[in-house]
């Protein structure tokens, strides 16, 4: 694109030159006052860090400055009107700064503040007491030296995760450093085990840095409860030489019981105890031997330590050695008829008893002579023996056999005449017999047939009843009986003699009978199941004879039971409750149509349509019983009438059946559309909704639960949603519907910032907005020669930086959518304190007229032809490129204006939009 004329290039020069003269005027009126500044003003640094500081001034030439502080320096930067130094080693929690220069003879002060701060590196929580009682207090403290400023110091003790006390130091002098937190804490048993710690934060977010943390090492807290009372011990007051005897010791009350130690010793000998432990309580058993060395007096210890703490118990016990007695018999096996001496002897301490008959003192013998029988074999004899230990009787017993030797006796007690045992279970079958050696027993048949197995576990059956010789012999002799064996066994009943199934016929006779088998001969009964009347001879058999028979042999070895099942056959027949003579299929239900038949066995049935559409159509049928190889559901059905048919091998029987079809309700997107949009101000309607279905259904439409209102127009309120049900008598279905209602755009706000007025150079903003669906497109048309426009990114907010003479006058902002046209307008005055330049601009007026009616003619006549310009090297040539036109109007009234345009109107071509002005140095 071609760059301007020479003429136009002077044109703007001049204008430049006027601008600039003003300004100048305008410094040497307003003087601006000198000063002394120190960046950064407040600092706060690590402990040991460093930091630059900038000291400046606006003095135009100052005689001297400098930085006043106690710290150290490292380095230094100067130039005519600023210093910067870096202090390093900053350790002071605080200090102030001081930069000054002297100007006009006046000195310029600036007061810095540095302060420092220290990480919490070192968090220590004092140690904790090895053992804690329960239910005691003890002290958590925690040390965090050095670490600040305090006032962003926060302290937490912690309980594992768990906050005990938090404490935050703020409000503490900014000197202040470290801190220390104390709590006391009631032991209890949940502390056991459980560590401790301390969390300390430094909190310097609001200085612009990060929060610094840092925690101690955790001490874990053993926590520990004893009970007052002593341990229970439990041992023998008297403790036999050689013998092992529990002793066992108990404490309750104990936390922890597994940290508990148990001492238990017997005298000098220290035991090794088990340790059951069961919630708080502790049990210590242990097997002591009592030795020889420690017979007399000692003392039992039971010591149970915890925490620090015991408690402990003592027990006095008596050791004592106390030999058994002795029993001797002259012969131990004597023949019968001989004579026999019994003897008991004990130690010289111990008193002796021989069946009840004492000796003559202590230390003595007693003796028993006898001549033995047959009665005293096998005769016990017992000998007793006492002593007293610790003032108490102990005794010891011994005890011996006699055995007399005899010829074998078969007695009826242990071999009887005649046995009688019952079938089954294994038994021992005993004849005994009474001899001395043992006699061997023999039972067998006479005619040498089977043999019992005597004194054996054996079944027994039937096969061994009969009549067995039993002989008895030793080497003394023998003994012969005859014994009868009976074998007895409950009734049972088979399948041959009773069978389980039955079929009788309806209208034939017939009789329930069961044969049974058993010893002694059972007797057979039946009843029906559920009653108690016996059936007995012939039967005329109809259906209510049908059912289960419990059938029932007794004898005297116990009962049999079986259960009969009588089936009464006949011919089908239709009945209207189960098989009705109309029927409406509704589609989508998932039924068919069910026709059962009463019939033994179970009619087979078969639908075919006769009349009608249904010509020829086999109806399916819903099954007997539901089972997985159920006939497929059709999706529809052909009403008509169906000839149904029942056959069984006893007959068959026929039935007309009336199909109808109907359906429920069922609305879509092609009856009911989900999303409806209206236009405000038009005539109401109802939402478009209609239902398929037979009988046709009703259908209502209603936004939360209140129906449809009775309206003229559309308004907006109208928007929303809206739920529409259909009903008929086979159920209901529902369409969710969304209105949408759209309107025509208003421009609702048309507002300055700020209101009343700018003064030239100021800034000013105008907000626009619009009400509109769908929403409008905002545009503007401003003043003639107004530049430097600036719009937001949707249009809704016009500004200006740096106002200009020509930026006065009349703004008009339009809204547009697809339904119309809104504008409203404001006009914006430029007026200020101008009396500073009236000379000049007397001077100067008809230089700035020419050129800006030259600047004016040349855009319009050249780069304006297109509707676009661009401002370039605005700050020195005043060279400018419009963007969609330029603006125009004329000053108007001091409020806002506005009217709605319809939708395709135009307006007068003397004004434009502008979307954007952008400025651009050389």
């Amino acid at each position: 694109m071609p760059g301007p004329s020479p003429g136009l290039r002077r044109a703007l020069l001049g204008l430049w030159v006027a601008l600039a003269l003003g300004l100048i005027g305008f410094s040497a009126v307003a003087q601006e006052p000198f000063w002394a500044d120190l960046q950064p003003r407040v600092a706060l640094v690590e402990r040991g860090g460093s930091l630059w500081l900038n000291c400046s001034t606006n003095c135009p030439r100052p005689e001297r400055g400098g930085l006043e502080t106690s710290l150290r320096r490292n380095g230094t930067q100067r130039g005519l009107r600023w210093l910067a130094r870096q202090l390093v080693d900053i350790r002071e929690p605080e200090t102030q700064p001081v930069c000054f220069f002297r100007c006009a003879r006046r000195t310029l002060q600036a007061r810095g503040l540095i302060r420092t701060f220290q990480r919490p590196d070192r968090v220590e929580l004092v140690p904790l007491p090895a053992w804690q009682p329960v239910g005691k207090n003890f002290t958590l403290s925690c040390r965090v030296p050095g670490a600040g400023p305090r006032g962003s110091l926060t302290v937490t003790l912690l309980r594992g995760a768990q906050e005990l006390i938090r404490r935050s130091f703020s409000g503490e002098p900014p000197r202040a450093r470290g801190a220390v937190l104390t709590a006391t804490v009631l032991a209890q048993r949940e502390d056991h085990g459980v560590n401790f710690s301390c969390r300390a934060e430094l909190d310097l977010r609001p200085h612009g840095l990060g929060l610094f943390e840092n925690s101690s090492a955790p001490r874990k807290l053993r926590t520990f409860a004893l009970s007052p009372e002593p341990p229970r011990l439990a041992a023998p007051r008297l403790w036999e030489v050689g013998s092992e005897r529990p002793v066992s010791c108990s404490l309750d009350g104990l936390f922890p019981a597994s940290e508990a130690r148990v001492y238990l010793a017997l005298g000098h000998q220290r035991l090794s105890p088990d340790i059951t432990l069961e919630g708080d309580a502790l049990m210590a058993t242990a097997t002591a031997t009592g030795s020889a060395e420690q017979e007399g007096s000692r003392q039992l210890v039971c010591n149970v330590t915890l925490g620090g703490e015991s408690r402990e118990t003592r027990e006095n016990v008596t050791v004592y050695s106390f030999p058994a007695p002795l029993l001797t018999l002259s012969e131990p096996s004597v023949l019968e008829g001989k004579i026999v001496t019994i003897t008991c002897a004990a130690g010289a301490r111990a008193l002796v008893t021989l069946d009840g008959v004492p000796a003559a003192g202590p230390g003595q013998p007693a003796q028993l002579q006898l001549n033995a029988t047959v009665n005293d074999d096998r005769r016990s004899f017992f000998c007793n023996a006492n002593i007293e230990v610790d003032r108490e009787i102990l005794s010891k017993n011994e005890s011996t056999e006699l055995r007399v030797l005899y010829a074998p006796r078969l007695d009826d007690s242990d071999c009887p005449r005649s046995w009688t045992w019952p079938e089954g279970p294994e038994q021992i079958l005993r004849c005994e017999a009474r001899g001395n050696p043992a006699p061997s027993v023999h039972c067998a048949r006479p005619d040498g047939g089977a043999v019992l197995a005597l004194g054996l576990l054996g079944p027994v059956t039937r096969a061994l009843s009969g009549t067995y010789r039993c002989t008895a012999a030793n080497v003394h002799g023998k003994a012969v009986k005859d014994v009868t064996l009976t074998v007895e066994y409950a009734p049972a009943l088979d399948s041959v003699g009773c069978p389980e199934h039955i079929t009788w016929l309806e209208g034939t006779e017939a009789s329930l009978t069961c044969v049974a088998h058993g010893v002694p001969p059972p007797n057979v009964s039946c009843v029906r199941s559920g009653e108690n009347e016996v059936i007995e001879g012939l039967l005329h058999v109809a259906r209510e004879h049908a059912g289960t028979y419990r059938c029932e042999a007794t004898n005297a070895r116990g009962s049999a039971t079986k259960n009969v099942a009588i089936t009464v056959e006949y011919s089908p027949s239709f009945e209207e409750l189960s098989c009705p003579s109309n029927w409406t299929w509704v589609e989508g239900s998932g039924q068919l149509f069910s026709c059962e038949v009463d019939g033994k066995p179970q009619p087979r049935v078969e639908c075919i349509g006769s009349k009608g559409t249904s010509e020829k159509v086999v109806l399916p049928l819903a099954p007997p019983d539901p089972n997985p190889r159920a006939p497929r559901i059709p999706s529809e059905f052909s009403s008509g009438i169906y000839t149904c048919n029942a056959t069984n091998r006893h007959g068959s029987m026929v039935k007309m059946v009336a199909v109808s079809v109907e359906s429920p309700p069922k609305m879509d997107e092609s009856t009911c559309p989900s999303h409806q949009t209206w236009l405000e101000g038009a005539e109401a309607t109802a939402p478009t909704c209609v239902a398929l279905g037979r009988p046709f259904p009703q259908v209502s439409c209603s936004r939360e639960g209140t129906p449809w209102p009775q309206r003229l127009h559309v308004s907006r309120q109208d928007a929303g949603t809206y739920f529409c049900l259909a009903t008929n008598v086979h159920g209901t279905d529902s369409q969710t519907i969304t209105v949408g209602v759209e309107y025509r755009p208003v421009v609702a706000e048309l507002a300055a910032s700020p209101p009343g007025g700018v003064q030239p150079g100021g800034n000013f903003t105008l907000t626009c907005r619009a009400e509109a669906w769908p929403p409008a497109q905002i545009s503007w048309r401003a003043p003639p020669g107004a530049l430097n426009i600036g719009l937001s990114s949707n249009n809704s907010t016009l500004s200006v930086a740096g106002a200009l003479g020509s930026h006065g006058g009349e703004y008009e902002c339009s809204a547009t959518n697809a339904h119309g046209r809104h504008t409203r307008r404001i006009t914006v005055r430029v007026a200020g304190p101008w009396l500073w330049v009236a000379v000049g601009g007397a001077v100067g007026g008809a230089v700035l007229l020419a050129a800006g009616a030259a600047l004016a003619f040349y855009l319009q006549s050249t780069a304006c032809k297109k509707g676009e310009y661009n401002v370039q090297e605005a700050e020195s040539l005043g060279e400018a490129v419009c963007l969609n036109g330029a603006g125009g109007g004329a000053s108007g009234g001091a409020s806002a204006e506005g009217g709605t345009e319809p939708e395709g109107t135009t307006e007068a071509p003397s004004g434009g939009e502008i979307f954007a002005i952008q400025l651009t140095s050389a």
